[in-house]
């Protein structure tokens, strides 16, 4: 791995009269941080080009058994640095980043009570700004200390755009997106994406989350927000020691929405590779038995193995592997393998046991089978949030897991929000959110415990993403998000425009296990497989046409990626199912070239193996002829475009599977015109020409 850096730091101490107000900029110097300590308060604003991101805003922290960050003070002294490095994903939306920032690290001082004294230390990117709280070990801090309040504030206009999803509700941040102005909104989870009305793009999350809890935006007044800390079962926002470092609060910033994704300061406020050799890491696409039961064809519970109808069995996986190793996918992922499935698991997470198989699956003879024809089983664990239980079996589940070749997991956490169960010292039950500190200590412990059996995980009803892939790039994805199960039996569905507000939102924050590819789109009309049973409601699809789909695997990133669907609904369109053979999952570099929040996406990668570039690009409701600049391309070179695109007739709702699959010739530097459907899409492999 190379890394070339240029530091430079210098620093200034200075009285609180003399240091009213301190200043840096981007490396380019479109951004301009100011910070301030005027009233006696920490504070500090971002301008943008000269155009206001975020106004003056309050920084500071409350403590139960300290005094706090809150008036009186007044700046004690500052430093700044420069930096300029590259370094190298295992695996990732680009091979290298930059990071390049000009830092400013600000001390306030208390003027009254016990002596004590907090750092802000500023990042200030060409694409936004980071800034995190640094207490250092100091008399008036000792002992344990109790974090009750953050006063972290973001000042954005109630007159903005926004978009967002409701925080602190049941289903975690599986809900549909909603557009407004950011007078309206309440309480919502990060990344949420503003748009100003001088046109400046704002997307506000965080990054490096490690011992701490997940924050959330809540409205003080309209369109003005405070840090809201999500709290223990003790009431507890945050339990620490000095010194301690907070998660760093990220604030990207673009004169454009395309601006908002082409950024890497999430990753670049992580901690480097802490775990070493991770060529064991492997990016890929799979299959699985997953599909068939959102659909209701099969269950995940085995019902005494009488009705025939456990998905889990040996005959299916075989099928899904042997289809798999034909079609050059690398892994299938089986669910409901597992003794716990029976019963009321939802509210009763302690049924579960991560080392035993129900009678009719033989996990050594499938991992030997998937083995031989190249292919690797991808391992389940749902926990129903019952955490005390799963961490009571991880270690042997995870070395059952190595033995057998296995090295994904997909952890799930299928409880409502508030409802992760764990056991204190005195072995009372107590509920934690699922963003809590003491949640996101757990994903941690599995990360790390995983990485000693060589296991990558992708967890589902997780703590949000904040970059931590580049720390342990083990953890390679994640859900976060209303993915693809909700337009099986999700009321309603997932709407046309989900997915382009998707990519300038969640997206933003990283790699998503959304599971696309649904190829039978009205899953619901078709007759169960036998009287007794019951499809979903008709009206619970994918809103989306087949092209659209396609674009799915360039639009929405993820390292392992899935074709959702069934293999017969494959192998009935495989003309449009070669796109997803061809697509690769780790990408050299990715670049997204058009688009506007909430109406439509046009992203570029190019593949690590092959060296081939991919475009997908998606609309909403909304017909669209959209330009797209093959500027990603070599200039004036020569390509073949296979592309697969919507028919002329295609609609989501009245004619989903119109698609024109065909070849064209394409320079660089020159531009695709794509007629987009209502929630259409146009997907396109670029082979170079000699």
């Amino acid at each position: 791995m190379k890394c070339v850096a240029a530091l430079t730091v210098t620093f200034a101490i200075a009285s609180p009269a003399q240091a009213e107000e301190i200043s840096a900029s981007s490396p380019d110097g479109n951004i301009v941080l100011t910070v301030s300590d005027e009233g006696g308060h920490a504070s500090y604003s971002v301008s943008y080009d000269g155009k206001e991101a975020v106004s003056t805003s309050r920084l500071g922290m409350l403590f139960r058994d300290h005094h706090g960050f809150e008036d009186g003070l007044s700046i004690a002294g500052s430093a700044t640095a420069s930096h300029d490095a590259t370094w190298e994903q295992p695996w990732g939306e680009r091979r290298t980043v930059r990071d390049s920032h000009e830092e400013l690290s600000v001390t306030f001082a208390a003027e009254e009570g016990p002596a004590r004294q907090i750092t802000v230390r500023f990042r200030v990117f060409d694409t936004g700004v980071g800034f995190r709280y640094e207490l250092a070990d100091q008399d008036a801090f000792q002992g344990p200390i109790a974090i009750t309040d953050e006063l972290t504030q973001f000042s954005i206009g109630d007159k903005a755009d926004a978009w967002w999803t409701p925080s602190r509700q049941f289903n975690r941040y599986e809900y549909i997106y909603r557009t407004g102005k950011a007078g309206v909104v309440d309480d919502a989870h990060t990344p949420v994406t503003f748009r100003k009305e001088n046109g400046v793009h704002v997307s506000i999350h965080e990054a490096a989350l490690v011992d701490y809890s997940a924050m959330s935006l809540l409205a003080l007044r309209p369109g003005s927000f405070e840090a809201a800390l999500r709290p223990g079962s003790d009431g507890v926002k945050v339990h620490t020691v000095a010194p301690f470092k907070s998660p760093w609060r990220t604030i990207q910033i673009a004169p454009d929405a395309v601006g908002l994704i082409n950024s890497d300061i999430i990753l670049n406020l992580n901690e480097p590779n802490k775990l070493g050799d991770v060529s064991w890491v492997e990016p890929g696409k799979y299959v699985g038995v997953w599909w068939e039961m959102h659909i209701r064809d099969r269950t995940w519970g085995f019902n005494g193995g009488n009705d025939g109808l456990h998905g889990a069995n040996n005959a299916d996986v075989i099928r899904h592997i042997d289809f798999a190793a034909k079609h050059g996918f690398k892994g299938v992922l089986v669910e409901g393998w597992n003794i716990g499935w029976d019963g009321d698991w939802f509210n009763n997470g302690a049924l579960f046991s991560f080392t035993e198989t129900y009678p009719d699956f033989d996990l050594p003879m499938l991992s030997e089978h998937a083995a031989e024809r190249g292919v690797r089983l991808i391992g389940h664990h749902e926990t129903s949030g019952n955490v005390a239980n799963y961490e009571a079996q991880m270690s042997d589940a995870f070395a059952l897991y190595q033995a057998n070749g296995i090295r994904e997991v997909k952890t799930g956490y299928v409880a409502d929000a508030g409802d992760i169960v764990r056991y204190d010292d005195n072995g009372v039950k107590q509920y934690e959110w699922h963003d809590s500190q003491f949640m996101v200590g757990h994903h941690l412990r599995v990360v790390e415990e995983a990485a000693k059996h060589r296991i990558s995980i992708n967890a589902h009803e997780p703590v949000k993403d904040t970059g931590l892939r580049r720390t342990y790039p083990n953890w390679m994805t994640r859900e976060g998000a209303r993915g693809m199960e909700f337009n099986a039996w999700g009321t309603p569905p997932n709407p046309p425009e989900h997915i382009s507000i998707l990519a300038f939102t969640r997206m933003l924050s990283g790699p998503m296990d959304f599971t696309p590819g649904i190829f039978d789109l009205r899953p619901n009309e078709k007759p169960p497989l036998r009287e007794d049973m019951q499809r979903g409601d008709p009206s619970n699809r994918p809103q989306t046409t087949l092209a659209k789909q396609l674009a799915l695997y360039v639009v929405l990133y993820s390292p392992l990626q899935m074709a959702a669907d069934l293999p017969e609904n494959y192998e009935a369109r495989m003309d449009a199912f070669q796109f997803i053979k061809d697509v690769e999952a780790d990408w050299e570099e990715s670049v997204a070239v058009a688009g506007k929040v909430g109406e439509y996406v046009a992203i570029a990668r190019k593949g690590r193996a092959g060296g081939e570039w991919f475009l997908g690009a998606v609309t909403d409701e909304e017909e669209r002829v959209i330009e797209i600049p093959l500027t990603f391309l070599e200039t004036g070179k020569s390509y073949t475009a296979q592309v697969y695109r919507d028919g002329p007739h295609a609609h989501w709702d009245t004619n989903p599977y119109d698609i024109v699959i065909e070849e064209t010739d394409v320079k660089g530097g020159g531009v695709v015109v794509a007629k987009l459907a209502p929630s259409g899409g146009i997907a396109v492999r670029f082979i170079a020409k000699n």
